[in-house]
């Protein structure tokens, strides 16, 4: 049996009404998964984040790596300045 998509068993469900929900609920169930995702890039940045101290220390050449940092941030900084833009597909 076929259910054709104008049926009265297939009008209520879809983007349209998804789209018809109120704003604070669809917030409301995205929540978890808002909070999950957050949790996980923020744990991985803290693992990341704490080996590129460890390796910076143990390193025999802090200055060089310092240096390097300063060097992408005002590269950085300067494209940013002159609105150097990535190009785009499509």
């Amino acid at each position: 049996m076929r259910i054709a998509s104008g049926d009265a068993v297939t009008d209520g469900y879809g983007s349209a009404v998804i789209a018809a929900t109120p704003y604070w609920q669809r917030l409301l169930v995205l929540a978890p998964a808002f909070i999950i995702g957050g949790g996980l890039v923020l744990g991985a940045l803290i693992i990341l984040g704490r080996a590129l101290i460890i390796n910076v220390r143990e390193s025999g050449h802090k200055t060089l790596i310092y240096a390097g940092f300063a060097v992408i941030a005002v590269l950085v900084a300067v494209v940013t300045y002159l609105g150097v833009e990535l190009p785009r597909e499509g």
